[in-house]
């Protein structure tokens, strides 16, 4: 496996099955997940900047990000969503162990 995200490499080395980095999964729109397993139609979005003024933190950033996460909804998709500080100290890798110890269902 060749992860450019931390977390992906993590999760891989944790026993979770193989993600997609980078996933474009609207059939129309260019939105993509940082994270996902289409088989199991889950996905990760790592969310940074929250503190700092990032794009997930502004109005406009949320606002996008809602048209996002709600289409994606509508087309079966869960989605988690952690910060870098959650990554960084195991928070999101023991919560997605979770989600696929249920069968990648919540």
């Amino acid at each position: 496996m060749r992860a450019r995200k931390p977390l992906a490499l993590s999760l891989y080395f944790h026993g979770l099955p193989p993600c997609i980095e980078e996933f474009r999964f609207h059939p129309s729109r260019r939105w993509r997940f940082d994270l996902a397993w289409p088989s199991h139609s889950v996905a990760v979005e790592q969310d940074g900047g929250i503190w700092t003024g990032g794009r997930h933190s502004g109005g406009a950033g949320q606002i996008k990000d809602m048209e996002k996460l709600n289409n994606a909804a509508l087309l079966g998709w869960r989605v988690f969503r952690f910060t870098p500080q959650q990554i960084r100290n195991g928070h999101a890798r023991l919560f997605m162990t979770q989600v696929f110890n249920m069968g990648g269902r919540t």
